[in-house]
Order: C-alpha cells, then sequence, then structure tokens
C-alpha cells in the first residue's frame, strides 16, 4: 500500500505564503487523484485543492486565486502553494491518494497563520 508523508507546514504570519509537499512512496500520480485537505478542532475534514491524474485542478471558493496545487510525476510528490495565508487558512492539511475506489491519506501537516 502507497504511504504518504507531507511536510512544510509551519507558523507564518498574516499575508506570507508557504508551501506544502506530499511525497508518495511509490510512483501512483499518473493513476491517481491527488487532493489536500484541511481539519480544524470540531469541524470536518474540508476539500482545499485537486489535482486529477490527467492534471486538472480545482480549488475550494474559499482559496482560489491564493493556493496552487501543482505535481512532480518524476519525485512522486505533489505540492500545495499557499500564499497571501489568512488566519482562518490555519489547520491540520491532509494529503489523500485516490486510485478507483482506494484512498489513502498521510498524518498531517500542522499551519497556523497568526494576525
Amino acid at each position: 500500500q502507497v504511504q504518504l508523508v507531507e511536510s512544510g507546514g509551519g507558523l507564518v504570519q498574516a499575508g506570507g505564503s508557504l508551501r506544502l509537499s506530499c511525497r508518495a512512496s511509490r510512483s501512483i500520480l499518473g493513476a491517481a487523484t491527488m487532493s489536500w485537505y484541511r481539519q480544524t478542532p470540531g469541524k470536518e475534514r474540508e476539500m482545499v485543492a485537486t489535482i486529477s491524474r490527467l492534471g486538472s485542478t480545482n480549488y475550494a471558493d474559499s482559496v482560489k486565486g491564493r493556493f496552487t496545487i501543482s505535481r512532480d510525476l518524476a519525485k512522486n510528490t505533489v505540492y500545495l502553494q499557499m500564499n497571501t495565508l489568512k488566519p482562518e487558512d490555519t489547520a491540520v492539511y491532509y494529503c489523500k491518494a485516490r486510485i478507483q475506489d482506494s484512498f489513502t491519506w498521510g498524518q498531517g501537516t500542522q499551519v497556523t497563520v497568526s494576525s
């Protein structure tokens, strides 16, 4: 089973930027839909951005124009570039891989945006 490892989270001031990375343990990006989700305490996990196996992207309305999802097939890695961060972007960010009906989640990385 594939494993996903996120990195790149941290503490940043409002208006700043961070880039999250999600590295897969084997080459799946050409066959998988990869997504970034986020979750805050007491709330459901919400989709932030998705990139399909063909490279098409989709974003939550709350992050459109600020976040960009991309991938590097050679590195088995998906990225989430987050610009103009807001305090409400504070959450644990998770990477998810979906291949047909199979799902795999990463362990999550904390992003904290101070005002």
